[in-house]
């Protein structure tokens, strides 16, 4: 596997380019915003009961997502009220209440098919969607059972269709599969390329995005079984694909024609070592003809997402 900088001429290829520079959104184009991992315990935690949820999110960030119409998170803990912790190593909860703030800033959408969204046991990941509900955005990767908790999430109908599809690819701890109980969904890569590949020959025009939770934590590149994994949903009709998980920013790669971010990083979060400080922030701006893709660098200062 070669060296991060050996990647980095495949971010500015095609149509990805690098950049901070939050632009007016042309007419008749859907902005969207991806990040990576929201985690609000520990140290996040005690940032918040200093400064409260608003300290988290920089002036640059709320410029950038107040031009975007939608903003796509992975909420990598339950937010509940409910404590029954899973026998694991490392246990996060947030207060329900902190997810105004997310709002508030402009979050629109939270992905919980991650393995820490279940660490308060069922109870609490049932609680943490409807409050994900009850502040106003868009919980999705999670249900009330694992077929209907990776069933895709239709972000946007204009200027055309927007489908996420989202899955688990770690190992969760103590976490027994039951799929008529609530549920992230953990489908396999051949499982999602039928339902992509299906969901493309019904609808060619859409925009198909394949959310991942995978890789190895703290590794800044991809694995061989995630590049060929890549290569098996590009193949099955999605136009690109977004990661999480490592806690690192991962490069990005061109195959057959579409972008692969292999790893966004953080966003909000406390880096428990230098390399976890380094994120992405992808958007996309998607027309009824064409997708462009504008990578904005991160690094995390005292909790909170700084745009480089």
């Amino acid at each position: 596997m070669r060296h991060l900088s050996a990647w980095l001429p495949l971010l500015v290829a095609g149509a990805i380019s690098l950049g901070h520079s939050p632009a007016a959104t042309p007419p008749d184009t859907l902005r969207v915003a991806f990040v990576g991992d929201v985690m609000l315990d520990r140290g996040v935690r005690q940032s918040i009961e200093r400064h409260g949820v608003d300290a988290l999110f920089a002036p640059e960030i709320d410029s950038l997502f107040r031009r975007c119409g939608r903003v796509v998170a992975n909420l990598e803990c339950p937010a509940t009220g409910i404590r029954r912790p899973v026998h694991k190593r490392f246990i996060f909860r947030a207060e329900p209440e902190w997810l105004a703030g997310l709002r508030r800033h402009g979050v629109t959408h939270l992905n919980l098919a991650n393995n820490h969204t279940m660490d308060q046991g069922r109870e609490g990941l049932r609680d943490t969607r409807q409050q994900v509900v009850r502040h106003g955005m868009t919980p999705f990767g999670m249900d009330s059972t694992a077929d209907a908790a990776c069933r895709p999430l239709l972000l946007a109908e204009s200027p055309r269709r927007v489908w996420i599809f989202t899955s688990l690819r770690v190992p969760s701890e103590n976490w027994a599969y039951l799929p008529d109980r609530p549920s992230v969904c953990e489908c396999t890569i051949d499982t999602l390329a039928v339902r992509i590949a299906r969901l493309r020959r019904r609808e060619p025009q859409a925009v198909i995005v394949a959310m991942l939770h995978w890789g190895l934590e703290h590794d800044t590149l991809p694995t061989r079984r995630q590049r060929i994994a890549a290569r098996r949903l590009v193949a099955a009709g999605a136009d690109c694909l977004v990661g999480h998980h490592t806690h690192t920013a991962q490069p990005s790669e061109w195959v057959q024609g579409r972008p692969v971010f292999y790893g966004l990083g953080n966003f909000i979060f406390d880096p428990v070592r230098p390399l976890n400080a380094a994120a992405w922030l992808l958007r996309m701006d998607v027309t009824r003809d064409t997708i462009h893709y504008r990578l904005h660098p991160i690094r995390i200062i005292d909790c909170t997402p700084r745009l480089q």
